[in-house]
């Protein structure tokens, strides 16, 4: 009895020592302070916040996507989505989910950057362990993430994160405006994410899009601002709650306050009830 526990007590020893030595390897000073709780500075219905909503935008859109997205923009002015997806409570996919719809939390850990914001299905996962891209093998509206830290000014810590994004599925657009991405959605999105050299609770993200449907890649400088509150308020944020959309054939309807199905449009036709007698 002595005998197995002694051996039991090693083990113990060995596996506490393990630990104590994979928390050790981790030195999380050699990483920027991303603690707390971050909003978008510029706000999360726009893709490039210098730049007012729509086609002030001035995406770089070739003709055949410049096209579509003023058909978008018609439908929308007539009651329609457009070729806007989020009212679905689908996820906004990449890049739009760099607006930072909500309250963000960046958790930073040895392998992986966790970036959780509590509105639809957009948190993220950014891959810092060394893999490559020959690991991913399912799409997804937000894409599969991989990101390199950087010690940009040699002084031992690093101060940039460098992130790559592919393996899109959609339909995607940047923003409420419907701005699209190319149906091909061979989109390659990359970002350079920073601290304020000044101002540590500003936080830069230059996020430089590649896509078939622009005449050259979109870049747009995006702020978040961290809250000064030590316990910040962390809103629950359920999209399918209460939520009155309703979408039929590809056509956009609502349920009203009495719950029957009415149009969001003049002139818009019931749909199609050939199941019901």
């Amino acid at each position: 009895m002595h005998y197995r526990n002694s051996i039991g007590a090693l083990a113990l020893a060995l596996a506490m020592g393990t630990t104590i030595c994979g928390v050790q390897a981790w030195d999380e000073t050699k990483y920027p302070n991303l603690k707390g709780q971050w909003r978008s500075l510029g706000g999360p219905m726009r893709f490039d916040e210098s730049k007012p909503w729509g086609p002030k935008q001035e995406a770089p859109l070739n003709a055949e996507y410049q096209a579509l997205f003023e058909e978008n923009l018609k439908d929308q002015a007539e009651g329609g989505q457009g070729l806007d997806r989020d009212y679905l409570c689908l996820s906004p996919g990449m890049p739009r989910a760099t607006n930072f719809y909500g309250q963000a939390e960046i958790v930073v850990t040895p392998d992986t950057v966790h970036i959780l914001i509590d509105h639809i299905h957009d948190d993220r996962r950014i891959f810092t362990d060394g893999r490559d891209f020959s690991t991913a093998l399912d799409v997804s509206y937000l894409g599969y993430s991989i990101g390199q830290w950087i010690d940009t000014d040699g002084d031992g810590r690093y101060d940039v994160l460098e992130v790559e994004t592919r393996n899109f599925k959609g339909p995607r657009t940047y923003d409420t405006s419907g701005i699209p991405l190319h149906k091909d959605n061979q989109t390659v999105v990359k970002e350079k994410i920073f601290l304020d050299k000044d101002n540590p609770d500003l936080l830069y993200n230059e996020v430089t899009t590649i896509d078939n449907a622009l005449t050259k890649p979109w870049v747009v400088l995006k702020r978040y601002f961290r809250d000064e509150k030590p316990v910040p308020y962390w809103n629950e944020v359920n999209c399918s709650e209460n939520n009155g959309h309703v979408e039929i054939a590809n056509e956009s309807y609502m349920i009203s306050g009495d719950g029957l199905l009415m149009p969001t449009k003049k002139g818009q036709k019931a749909p199609d009830l050939r199941y019901f007698k």
